[in-house]
């Protein structure tokens, strides 16, 4: 099986995506994790840019051990010495070069003759070489450029001593058979060939980007350049984390694997999208949140039948804990019998018949069906739940200088009353203190959520809670037109609920919907 190096570009050309500027600790941790995923070449920066990147550069340098670090040079010799520098304590450094070379880069941005463009590029790897073992060569806009034009820059570089040639299609423009036809004519015509690796680097602009670093694996390609979740410039890279799962899913086609550690690629993924600040969309392949969620009745009855219906990859092998059946107006009654199990209800066939009307009313209302929204659902008709703890009281006081503080009285089992104050991180987190202390109970928070329950500035607020104690798990509600107080009722209608589930160690929630 033929391995194909992974170059992650994340942090130099994902960087550049609008609005996007991570400092030097964001930069490392991200690396770190890069390395932790396995990739082979990190581009962490572009040195000549600013003295900032270049600090940054060589921040990463210092802190990765196990991949190859690269840092991004123009042809010109002040921009080599700043990745020089920038690479200093590096344990594998590589710089990369690149020169456009397509006519309308060369006539427009360049103002260069194809003679000039070849002594430049040329002139460039060689003064490089002097510094470094690894040199990668990238004529720019390499897609658009003529193609023996394209075999000649090529050959040059690999005379000048490079020892990657990258072909990136800059915009965008290449379909899979003319990006592939580009790595073909390579392999057969440039002379030397043998003696480097060829590379592919993608943009997205016709949506093709993922296809065409395929394309050029088919074709010989040794390493696929890309960023993580697809950012970059304009409509962005080659998404790493596609490729990555295609070639492992379809082995056998492509004859060519990558030595990632493919269960840190969900963590990566989750990691750049909180530091660049770009949220991954919901149908994005492989680590969107849709990417492993079935509503449709069909699908979901498939999937709890053999999951191989309509899944090609398990979650867990990007470290994910499982699929999703996500409940909506499409689901079936065999996802939603399976769910009230899930949250631990227990109905007979007409209880479930009665509970799955009102779950299809409620979802045509509604996009999505949370957990809370059946728990409520379903509640409403349990037997009330006697009431051990009551709040009484309520006190917070909170300022953005100072330590939140709540202090609460609660009616106990005995008929007395107990005061306890406590702090918090917030005025939640406080009230929440205090009613543990106050009821000696010891729970974890499981969910949290808020919603208005009509309109205006004096509408209700309801607050859903979901409370776990050992394996035992009660949702309580909150009604008040003050949200801390509605969150402070919530709590204590869950305590009170785990409390009776406490007392009856494997009951389960018994519904009458008649």
């Amino acid at each position: 099986m033929r391995k194909i190096y992974i170059f992650d570009t994340t942090l130099r050309d994902g960087e550049q995506s609008p609005g996007v500027n991570l400092n030097t600790q964001e930069k490392v941790e991200i690396a770190l994790q890069l390395e932790k995923l396995g990739v082979d070449r990190i581009e962490a920066g572009f040195p000549a840019a600013s003295p900032g990147d270049l600090a940054a550069v060589n921040a990463v340098a210092r802190a990765v051990k196990r991949a190859t670090i690269i840092g991004l040079s123009r042809s010109r010799e002040q921009d080599i010495d700043a990745v020089r520098e920038a690479l200093q304590g590096a344990e594998d450094p590589c710089i990369h070069l690149f020169l456009a070379t397509s006519p309308i880069h060369r006539k427009h941005k360049l103002r260069m003759e194809k003679e000039q463009v070849l002594e430049t590029a040329e002139k460039a790897i060689r003064y490089a070489k002097r510094y470094f073992d690894k040199i990668e060569f990238s004529p720019e806009d390499a897609g658009r450029t003529e193609i023996d034009f394209l075999c000649e820059v090529t050959a040059m570089a690999i005379r000048a001593g490079a020892t990657v040639v990258n072909i990136p299609d800059t915009v965008g423009y290449l379909t899979p058979v003319e990006f592939g036809g580009i790595f073909k004519t390579l392999k057969s015509e440039v002379p030397g060939i043998e003696k480097i690796q060829l590379s592919a680097h993608c943009h997205d602009d016709l949506g093709m980007a993922t296809a065409n670093a395929l394309a050029a694996v088919l074709n010989g390609a040794d390493q696929i350049e890309g960023t993580i979740n697809g950012i970059g410039e304009r409509a962005g890279n080659t998404s790493l984390e596609e490729v990555v799962m295609a070639l492992e899913t379809r082995a056998e086609y492509f004859g060519a694997k990558t030595s990632l550690k493919l269960t840190e690629i969900a963590k990566t993924s989750r990691l750049v999208s909180k530091l660049t600040g770009m949220v991954v969309p919901g149908n994005k392949a492989i680590v969107g949140a849709n990417a492993f969620a079935h509503e449709s009745g069909i699908h979901q009855d498939g999937m709890l039948k053999e999951k191989t219906t309509y899944e090609i990859i398990s979650p867990e092998t990007i470290g994910l804990r499982e699929s999703k059946l996500v409940l909506g107006k499409h689901s079936g009654r065999h996802a939603f019998r399976e769910k009230l199990i899930d949250l631990g209800y227990e109905l007979d066939e007409e209880s479930v018949n009665a509970a799955f009307a009102k779950f299809k009313d409620l979802a045509d209302k509604k996009k999505n069906v949370s957990d809370e929204d059946i728990r409520a659902m379903l509640e409403e008709k349990l037997v009330d739940t006697p009431e051990v703890f009551s709040l009484e009281t309520i006190h917070v006081v909170y300022g953005n200088r100072s330590v939140p503080s709540a202090t609460v009285t609660i009616r106990t089992p005995d008929g007395g009353s107990k005061e306890q104050s406590a702090e918090g991180n917030g005025s939640v987190d406080a009230i929440y203190n205090a009613i543990d202390m106050a009821t000696g109970e010891t729970v974890e928070l499981e969910d949290y959520s808020i919603k208005s329950v009509s309109q205006g500035k004096d509408a209700l607020g309801e607050v859903h809670v979901v409370l776990k104690q050992n394996d035992v798990s009660a949702q309580g509600r909150g009604l008040s037109t003050d949200i801390l107080e509605a969150s402070a009722r919530a709590y204590t209608d869950a305590l009170n609920r785990l409390i009776e589930k406490r007392k009856s160690p494997g009951r389960r929630d018994k519904l009458s919907l008649i």
